[in-house]
């Protein structure tokens, strides 16, 4: 019997998972957070209700359940709103819709983590709101990090390289700058100026703001704001003439948000933002969106709201957020899952006071709950609905809208995708990839001041900052670079190269020019260079070497003057004598010159003595013969004929021989006579190296390193010499009397030494290639190299 009833229970649990008939509750509690009468609000309100109304009629979705979705208005309160958020959390809500603000959300997401109740926000765009941190906050809609992933592929497609940025200086505005000015690096720009307006700030501080962007250099302006503050900002621009002519603005989605959901556009209002370009939340053309829609009126009207507005993108991801909670509901209840609160041991150990903190209780399900709705996937008013590892949706996507006369029109759209496009974003995601700059597309664009050429996107500055140049104070060589101990002047063959091109801009440059070092000795020039680093110097000019390792962390001008290290010794004249003759050969080749003589006067001899009569007659008259023969050619003197094929090739070669020995002999005898010698022991960098004598170097240059770690010559071999008159006093005393053997400098500093003291010579050629440059910061997210040393 036991048996039997055990087996029918059995049967029963089996039957009841086939048939799916768990039971469900009657209702779910859902509350939804966000403020009524704003842009967003308004719009989320009525999609909101449409959404649970045809859930609750759709019997596919939550059979047997009524969702039931409590509305709470925060009413742009902070404070409003973490009230609410936590009196959700004391009715065993099991889950929230919002919150709309990201101030709200950054706060109550901890609250959310710990009670394990999921929050969807249809609102909350501030990038550093991630599931990392915040897994129980579900963002809804896109995230603002693609939003200035936009902006920055924008202002990179019109080659801009530096923007002003206005934002509300809370978590939304601060962050979504922030990750602006992350994604301008990566495409070599940069935020020039940020602008932050306090939240609730009155019209005089705006203004005043506003002011101190006009006096920037940059006229490409970001406004990243709210409707209420970002209209006020816009009618005070136009008030001080910063939407006219020149000026770039480009608002984020907060504006377009506001103007779709007007259903008559005010001309007044418009007209402040005339050639403006905006971002909208791209949505796509569903089934959903076109129902929705098409019965928008009608819903408003059944609101008995007063004022008639449209529906926005935030309103369609609102929509869609009721819609992937159902549908992750849904999927809960059909694994078996049930609504069940536990009470949080840690409030219990809190002294609540007058809070009822133990009110607040744990969703035992949230965890499963929100891995059900993270493995949503469906079509939506706004597409393909379905999150990535990261939590984001999939596709995010924006149109680029220019605000142009009564109107708004869409010049081009942008997506994590492809980036920027004229074709609309799902139309691409089935072909390859392509984010290439000549891929990148937009209409047409027309700028304030009704223009359609493209703005400069700066001016001359009115508070332009003088850029701080370093320059060396060196002590000797002042021909390139000096400084006036007196009045600071800075003179030099650098210096006026720098000027000349600086009067060549098309634009003022204003700076002045730093000094760097006491002028007793030559700076170091690794520590000027690093000086750029560390922001002491905007930029260096000087005698200044472009080398491998300083090109690794700063950038360098094209070369100004060809440089290289040569080597300087001291020479001797060598005297001519009445045997210079012999000295264009050596003593071996004055040998092997006249044994070759003999050796083809004797081969002629063997092949023409039998048949040719020149070549007969007595022993003694056939040795005269020859000797006589082979000499005679050198001055092509010989009469001697020859008869024989191979006597006359042999002559043939040998009197071209001839004719190069000549030639050489002549070439060097006339040098040896005409042009001063000088003998020196050192013949170039190679037996400078070789030797074990001491080597010279100019004090601050690169040629001491050069030495060391490129040519493996010893440090104790390297003196350092500061001033000309030290390189001739070394170079007098030699190596034996504690001077040096030769210097190792740039071609530049001895070629003025040698004008001061000829009897020095460069011996050897050049062996290093480089030249001089103006220095200035590579660029400003490089960091500085720890090698430095030359």
């Amino acid at each position: 019997m036991k048996f039997a009833l055990h087996f029918w229970g059995l049967f029963c649990c089996l039957y009841a998972l086939s048939k799916n008939i768990y039971a469900r509750p009657d209702a779910v509690s859902v509350g939804a957070l966000f403020t009524f009468n704003s842009t967003i609000g308004r719009a989320a309100k009525i999609a909101i209700s449409a959404a649970v109304n045809e859930i609750n009629n759709d019997s596919s979705i939550l059979p047997g359940t009524n969702l039931v979705v409590e509305m709470q208005d925060s009413n742009c309160s902070g404070f409003v709103g973490i009230v609410q958020a936590l009196q959700f959390m004391e009715k065993d809500t099991v889950a929230i819709i919002g919150p709309q603000s990201s101030v709200i959300a950054h706060v109550v997401s901890h609250v959310a983590n710990e009670l394990q109740v999921p929050m969807l926000s249809f609102g909350a765009t501030d990038p550093t709101l991630t599931s990392l941190q915040f897994p129980f906050l579900v963002r809804t809609t896109r995230s603002d990090h693609f939003q200035m992933a936009a902006v920055a592929d924008l202002v990179d497609y019109y080659e801009w390289k530096q923007v002003t940025a206005i934002y509300i200086d809370d978590d939304y505005g601060r962050n979504g700058i922030a990750s602006l000015g992350d994604e301008l690096v990566k495409r070599r720009a940069k935020i020039s100026f940020k602008a932050a307006v306090r939240p609730g700030a009155k019209k005089s501080e705006m203004a005043s703001v506003l002011v101190r962007v006009a006096l920037r250099e940059s006229r490409v302006v970001i406004l990243h704001a709210n409707p209420d503050s970002g209209l006020t900002l816009l009618s005070l621009a136009r008030n001080l003439g910063m939407t006219s002519s020149g000026y770039v603005w480009i608002a984020t989605d907060w504006l377009s948000s506001f103007l779709d959901s007007s259903p008559r556009l005010d001309i007044g209002l418009l007209g402040t933002m005339q050639g403006f370009l905006t971002l909208r939340q791209h949505t796509e053309n569903t089934r959903r969106k076109s129902m929705l829609a098409s019965k928008w009126s009608a819903l408003v009207k059944k609101d008995s709201v007063d004022d008639k507005f449209l529906i926005n993108s935030y309103g369609f991801y609102a929509y869609d957020t009721v819609w992937i909670l159902a549908y992750a509901l849904d999927a809960y209840f059909s694994r078996g899952g049930n609504i069940s609160f536990s009470n949080d041991t840690k409030l219990h150990e809190v002294g609540a006071g007058g809070l009822q903190l133990k009110a607040m209780t744990v969703f035992d399900g949230g965890r499963l709950l929100l891995e059900r709705i993270q493995q949503v996937n469906f079509t939506g008013a706004t597409g393909p609905v379905k999150f990535d590892t990261d939590g984001n949706l999939i596709r995010p996507a924006y149109d680029i809208v220019n605000i142009v006369g009564s109107g708004l029109r869409t010049v081009g759209y942008w997506s994590n995708y492809s980036g920027l496009s004229t074709l609309l974003p799902e139309t691409l995601y089935m072909k390859p990839a392509k984010r290439v700059r000549g891929d990148q597309k937009l209409h047409t664009v027309i700028w304030p001041g009704e223009t359609t050429v493209r703005p400069r996107g700066w001016v001359f500055p009115n508070n332009g900052i003088e850029l701080k140049i370093g320059v060396p104070n060196r002590a000797s060589y002042r021909q390139f670079v000096s400084v006036d101990d007196n009045t600071g002047t800075v003179r030099g063959f650098c210096i006026d190269v720098f000027v000349a091109a600086a009067n060549l801009l098309q634009y003022p440059v204003p700076f002045k020019f730093v000094p760097f070092g006491d002028g007793s000795q030559n700076p170091s020039y690794p520590d000027l260079i690093n000086n750029i680093l560390t922001n002491d110097f905007d930029a260096v000019v000087g005698d200044i070497a472009i080398v491998t390792n300083r090109t690794r962390v700063v950038d360098f001008t094209q070369p100004y003057v060809e440089s290289g290290l040569v080597v300087l010794t001291s020479v001797k004249k060598q005297s001519s004598s009445g045997w210079a003759f012999l000295q264009p050969f050596t003593i071996k080749m004055w040998c092997v010159t006249g044994l070759f003589f003999l050796v083809i006067g004797t081969v002629v001899w063997l092949l023409e003595h039998r048949i040719n009569d020149d070549f007969r007659g007595p022993p003694v008259k056939q040795v005269i013969t020859v000797f006589w023969f082979s000499f005679s050619t050198l001055f092509f003197a010989h009469r001697e004929d020859t008869r024989s094929t191979l006597g006359r090739f042999v002559i043939i070669i040998w009197l071209f021989v001839v004719l190069i020995i000549q030639s050489s002999y002549t070439a060097s005898l006339t040098s040896i006579l005409t042009v001063q010698q000088l003998i020196s022991p050192i013949t170039g960098i190679d037996s400078l190296v070789a030797s074990d004598d001491p080597i010279g170097f100019q004090v601050g240059s690169f040629a001491e390193s050069y030495l060391v770690n490129e040519l493996g010559v010893s440090r104790h071999r390297l003196k350092s010499l500061g001033t000309p008159d030290e390189y001739k006093q070394a170079l007098e005393l030699g190596p034996a009397n504690g001077g040096v053997t030769a210097i190792v400098d740039e071609r530049p500093y001895v070629e003025i030494f040698l004008l001061l003291h000829p009897k020095f010579a460069v011996v050897g050629s050049e062996f290093t290639k480089s030249g001089w440059g103006f220095v200035s910061l590579f660029d400003y997210f490089f960091p500085p190299s720890e090698n430095n040393s030359t």
